[in-house]
């Protein structure tokens, strides 16, 4: 169907399920306010279940493994096509190719740009030539966006520092929000044995290998402890875990690997704690969703997660590529009592009701979409 151009958002995105898992409530509130919507991303198995909420999606051709100058032009000009065709009042932009490529279509076609930087990434965290070129490219893309949203002030401050974008354009917003009906105060389990269950991408950024570390130091005084990986593991990264080093871990007793689930919460209701040693987020979802679902957590001190944790009050704060120390948090963790770590889960619903809700989420950029236009 032809989307009429009047207050029409053009949302994109590197891939449907982000789509599905993060934008679902910012597309409600879009609809619910009157605007047409939008989808452009890559076609990942997601597009039917987001093609019941929009006005129109349409696919994505996208590399999300590293830069190449051949498939990143194809990206743009992909891009370029679908917004002519939709010629939107709004470009709502998230991930690093779509807000730099669709922050660049719409200087060309002189249409408003939102960029959220969801997170910096891999290229991010070591210094590489293929930092350079990103900074590169995010100060030319983001020159003329009419708002820069932000997830942590990390973040911010970085891009401020490089001079990647002007102050005037910066805005926060407190990660892609929570539904809380979804993700329900749940009773936590006072389970024997202890579960601590790490959900994310299979990643070495992800700080896998430290979870891996402190679970074989944890297990040589605890052995009925178990550890597990949920999540992803044929992922287009290239800090991939290869599958045969998963399988190593599984075959020494280390971990449990429960592959990839659509439905977080029964994984989540199921575990004594969430553990997330990354090395850097935006801001963590699955740190929220856990936290809203009454779990204590431990996570790295960085960027995304410091702003969900607070140490000692809804879980533990450990130093990032520091195994050691992360054992060092989950043996506090366990040796807690059950009626401590309780509380630590319910001060994490508080906290998540007050300050993540996707309620305050979407009215931020319904209210930049307004103030801007």
């Amino acid at each position: 169907m032809n989307c009429n151009q009047e207050n029409t958002v053009l949302i994109c995105s590197n891939y449907g399920w982000t789509i599905f898992n993060f934008r679902l409530p910012l597309i409600k509130s879009l609809k619910k306010n009157g605007y047409k919507v939008v989808v452009v991303t890559q076609y990942d198995g997601y597009e039917k279940q987001i093609a019941k909420y929009v006005d129109k999606i349409q696919p994505l051709f996208i590399s999300r493994k590293g830069i190449n100058p051949f498939y990143d032009l194809i990206t743009l000009t992909h891009l370029f096509v679908n917004v002519l065709k939709a010629r939107p009042n709004h470009l709502l932009l998230f991930t690093i190719k779509p807000v730099i490529y669709g922050s660049i279509v719409g200087r060309l076609l002189r249409i408003s740009s939102y960029s959220t930087i969801t997170g910096l990434g891999t290229v991010f965290i070591s210094n590489t030539w293929i930092t350079k070129i990103v900074k590169i490219l995010y100060k030319t893309a983001l020159y003329k966006s009419k708002a820069v949203f932000f997830q942590n002030t990390d973040d911010r401050d970085i891009f401020l520092t490089e001079k990647l974008v002007s102050h005037n354009h910066i805005k926060m917003v407190p990660g892609s929000g929570i539904d809380l009906s979804k993700f329900k105060e749940t009773q936590l389990l006072d389970s024997n044995p202890f579960i601590f269950t790490l959900i994310a991408r299979m990643l070495w950024d992800k700080g896998i290998n430290e979870f891996i570390e402190a679970a074989r130091a944890i297990k040589q005084t605890n052995p009925d402890v178990i550890f597990q990986l949920l999540g992803p593991i044929n992922v287009e990264n290239r800090t991939a875990i290869p599958i045969k080093k998963m399988n190593e871990w599984i075959d020494d007793g280390i971990i449990q690997y429960l592959g990839e689930t659509n439905n977080v919460v029964k994984f989540i209701q199921n575990t004594s704690c969430v553990v997330l040693p990354s090395y850097r987020e935006g801001t963590s979802r699955v740190l929220l969703e856990a936290a809203s679902m009454c779990r204590p957590i431990i996570a790295t001190d960085v960027p995304g997660c410091r702003e969900v944790v607070e140490d000692g009050y809804n879980g533990y704060l450990c130093e990032p590529k520091n195994s050691e120390d992360l054992a060092n948090k989950i043996q506090n963790m366990i040796l807690l009592p059950f009626s401590e770590r309780k509380k630590m889960g319910l001060n994490g619903r508080i906290k998540v009701s007050k300050e993540f809700d996707q309620s305050i989420v979407s009215s931020i950029y319904l209210e930049a979409i307004k103030e801007l236009n």
